[in-house]
């Protein structure tokens, strides 16, 4: 996707070391994998409002 290899991704993972420090870096990488879960499930819950949305336009619509 942007051309990032092994290389590359070791070069970040000194910079986050030398900027962070390693006793953070279990904590970053806490922070980072629950802002991925609440960010799933925000698309989902806004996935199920939409289809619920539609359902709702759907059953309206059909009687006058």
């Amino acid at each position: 996707m942007f051309g990032l290899g092994m290389p590359e991704l070791l070069v970040i993972l000194v910079i986050v070391v030398i900027v962070f420090g390693a006793g953070k870096l279990p904590e970053i990488g806490a922070g980072i994998g629950q802002g991925i879960k609440n960010f799933k499930k925000a698309t989902r819950d806004a996935d199920k409002q939409e289809k619920i949305e539609e359902k709702d336009k759907e059953g309206g619509s059909g009687s006058a």
